[in-house]
């Protein structure tokens, strides 16, 4: 038997994903914070510089598709799209498969300025994985791509109305 008692292994496996889960929480707020201070330094809202990292990530998209992926109304939608054009992060063009539709285009000469401001953490990123292998590269790669498509799923579970109760009455309402 275990000297330290049966379920000793079961508790440290439940200690160890536990703490997987505060550091992903930790490092969630950490970059929240991070893209908050960003895009005060660009003079973007929250949503904005999270739209255009998703054009960035998976552009040119139509409109519609940036919604669906950003988990917005089409009208939000517009507004941020608007206002990162009128920044000069984006371009809208014709869609050539559908001239009635158009695509977002992320400027890739503004890039320059994002990356300026995410140096310091792209840099602290290098230096850590350079104490990892590469099998262990793969592997925290691999959690991350996970973890990243359990978020995915699970946003996309909370998609829709709301059924069980209203949502609480925001103290912005009453100001518009």
């Amino acid at each position: 038997m275990d000297s330290e008692g049966p379920g000793a292994e079961a508790r440290r496996r439940r200690r160890a994903t536990v703490e997987v889960g505060q550091g992903l929480r930790a490092l969630s707020a950490e970059l929240t914070l991070l893209n908050r201070r960003v895009g005060a330094r660009l003079g973007l809202r929250d949503i904005d510089l999270d739209c255009l990292d998703l054009i960035n990530a998976h552009g040119p998209l139509a409109p519609t598709a940036l919604a669906q992926r950003a988990g917005l109304h089409a009208a939000t939608t517009t507004g941020i799209l608007d206002r990162l054009e009128r920044a000069g992060w984006i371009s809208r063009e014709r869609d050539p498969a559908d001239r009635r539709a158009y695509l977002i285009h992320a400027l890739r000469d503004r890039n320059a300025e994002l990356l300026a401001l995410f140096a310091g953490m792209n840099s602290s990123v290098q230096r850590i994985c350079a104490d990892y292998d590469e099998d262990q590269l793969a592997l925290l790669a691999d959690f991350l791509r996970r973890t990243a498509e359990a978020g995915r799923e699970a946003a996309g579970e909370l998609t829709g109305p709301q059924r069980d109760r209203p949502a609480p009455d925001s103290p912005r309402d009453s100001e518009t």
